[in-house]
């Protein structure tokens, strides 16, 4: 059976949008739950600034599906929208016109769900952390001129915090995901199943792609050297070296 979510048969038409590329101005169609798509017209991949993570909150068979189940991810009372789309709706609120910060922490979070498919880690921290990871990139520019690794940990654990608190998550996972906000770049002093994941998944979504054969075999070095996650590692032969 299809599940439901997928099924395009069960959506309404503004399931289904159009965006244009932001290098060549070609519309692109997309579906809710797309993260990216190539453009038709330049090759390059585009983000989903209105990607939905709802469809599976309700499905008993999300977890074999996604790696991980939607309604762990939901407020203890009944609101339809999970934690993930609202973590998502405020972020984009706090980073204002800042759109590449948006799409990054998309991304990260689209990978941050791939390595979570086959690592064990608590899923409402992991996603939490993966969207607000650069939560403090504005706030480090205004107030310092400046979005140096330091400075927007420093000042993002603060913003995270409150949108945490602001959608009521439980304190011991606001807690964790500030700590993986403050050393998303720096890692200090946390070794956590959940930070490697995040870790990972910034990683990949940071490295630049298009590698000569010379320039690969010493990626690969690096690539075991500096992913923290056998999943991570994994990936990033397959998108940088293989």
């Amino acid at each position: 059976m299809q599940c439901p979510g997928q099924d395009t048969r069960y959506w309404t038409p503004d399931d289904i949008f159009e965006v244009a590329c932001q290098a060549c101005d070609t519309i692109v169609e997309f579906f809710k739950t797309d993260v990216t798509r190539r453009c038709p017209g330049c090759g390059k991949r585009i983000q989903n600034v209105n990607i939905s993570l709802g469809c599976a909150r309700w499905c008993s068979y999300a977890r074999e599906c996604l790696g991980f189940d939607p309604a762990e991810l939901q407020l203890e009372d009944t609101e339809e929208t999970s934690i993930v789309d609202r973590l998502v709706d405020a972020a984009k609120q706090e980073l204002g016109d800042a759109e590449d910060l948006v799409v990054h922490s998309l991304l990260v979070l689209d990978r941050a769900q791939d390595i979570l498919r086959r690592e064990e880690a608590d899923p409402r921290v992991v996603l939490a952390a993966a969207v607000l990871h650069d939560i403090g990139v504005p706030e480090a520019q205004r107030k310092h001129g400046s979005a140096d690794a330091r400075l927007q940990e420093a000042e993002g654990a603060p913003i995270a915090r409150r949108i945490m608190e602001d959608l009521g998550m439980r304190e011991e996972s606001i807690d964790h995901v500030c700590r993986i906000v403050q050393s998303h770049h720096s890692a200090d002093d946390l070794d956590t199943p959940e930070f490697r994941i995040v870790w990972d998944a910034d990683r990949l979504e940071e490295a630049p792609e298009g590698f000569d054969k010379q320039e690969k075999g010493r990626l690969a070095a690096i690539i075991d050297e500096v992913f923290r996650t056998k999943t991570g590692k994994q990936l990033a032969h397959k998108r940088f070296v293989e």
